[in-house]
């Protein structure tokens, strides 16, 4: 066996010479630098990490010109999409994960149009194998979850508006919580929703049986953890806001609202052995979750609303009275205050209620 793991890493190390010795020949001038650091970033080891000079040499072109930064991406994308090597596949899906959360705006920008526009998407390796050997083949799961997950992390990270990071200062988050509060409650449950899916994509993580000490793959949970504890930050952010709103909850969003916290809830054992850090949080989190869901199942916050639609169906259907709510406001028609907060939604339900028990 280890016969055939030293025959492996010398044609392994001969494929990345030969590479780079091709590179070097055929390369544009211009080119030459950025193909060879890709190279050199993406080897055919795979249990070696991409090194962290190569690393930071690949989003260096990032802090030039949009073209410089367009050209970056095209090269590792096209990497990623013609190799049939599962160590550089992943590799190319951790530069890109490198990229999400350290590149710089241009670099994100250019990463962030190729599953967004319609077109091509270049994160698409659910049929990707690597059948040479054992190893090979378990690491091919590692390649189709990574690309999930980051399909999933740039998704995410689109409908919040920002590209989510493993650090994040008291100014910011008190920014984010400002933000957040000024959400109508469709917004505010689309960005849950989308963080739920993030979870539940992390929970699929790929159970390795012979990859222990893979500084690869070890690496790779390490940043998908950052982004763990990032969107465990941004969830209870708005969790806690939705708290506030329970009372100004339509129907469906109340639904909505229990099927999002269900699937949280889902996630959490596997949820809770990723990582030991912010303990606090997530146990807070988790306890909120729980009572949010207990509140809501209750109906305590709809019964006014539960009683209006019950009256309004009981109406003839051919009188005025009935036709007459096609032309009153309903409660999703009514002035909504973003957070219930500022005491106010109450006063808009009230007088959503009386508006339509006066036409009756």
């Amino acid at each position: 066996m280890g016969l055939i793991t030293n025959l492996r890493d010398l044609i392994g190390i001969i494929k990345d010479k030969a590479s780079q010795s091709k590179a070097a020949i055929i390369s544009k001038p211009k080119t030459l630098s950025l193909n060879l650091a890709l190279l050199r970033a993406t080897t055919h080891d795979p249990f070696a990490p991409p090194n962290p000079k190569h690393i930071t040499t690949m989003l260096s072109y990032g802090y030039s010109s949009r073209a410089t930064a367009s050209a970056a991406i095209e090269a590792l994308m096209d990497r990623l999409q013609s190799t049939h090597d599962s160590s550089v596949a992943i590799k190319c899906l951790a530069v890109v994960h490198h990229i999400i959360k350290d590149g710089s705006f241009i670099l994100q920008d250019q990463l962030s149009v190729y599953p967004s526009t319609g077109g091509r998407n270049y994160l698409k390796l659910s049929s990707f194998r690597d059948n040479t050997t054992p190893v090979t083949w378990e690491l091919s799961s590692w390649v189709r979850w990574y690309a999930r997950y980051l399909e999933h992390l740039l998704s995410t990270s689109r409908v919040l508006g920002f590209f989510l990071c493993s650090t994040s200062s008291t100014a910011e988050k008190d920014k984010e919580e400002e933000k957040v509060s000024a959400l109508t409650n469709p917004d505010l449950l689309r960005e849950i929703d989308s963080l739920t899916s993030l979870m539940e994509e992390i929970c699929n993580r790929p159970d390795s049986l012979h990859m222990h000490g893979n500084e690869l793959l070890e690496q790779i949970i390490s940043l998908v953890g950052e982004d763990y504890l990032s969107s465990i930050n941004e969830i209870s952010i708005r969790v806690d806001e939705v708290n506030h709103r329970l009372s100004c909850l339509s129907f469906v969003d109340s639904v909505e609202l229990v099927c999002v916290l269900k699937r949280l809830e889902d996630c959490k054992e596997r949820l809770l052995a990723l990582s030991s850090r912010k303990k606090a949080l997530v146990e807070s989190l988790w306890s909120l979750i729980s009572e949010m869901k207990g509140k809501v199942g209750d109906g305590k916050a709809y019964k006014e609303e539960g009683r209006l639609l019950l009256t309004m169906g009981r109406k003839d259907a051919g009188s005025e009275s009935a036709r007459f709510g096609e032309r009153a406001l309903s409660y999703s028609d009514s002035v909504r205050f973003s957070s219930a907060r500022f005491g106010l939604n109450e006063y808009a339900l009230q007088v959503n209620v009386e508006s339509v028990e006066s036409c009756a």
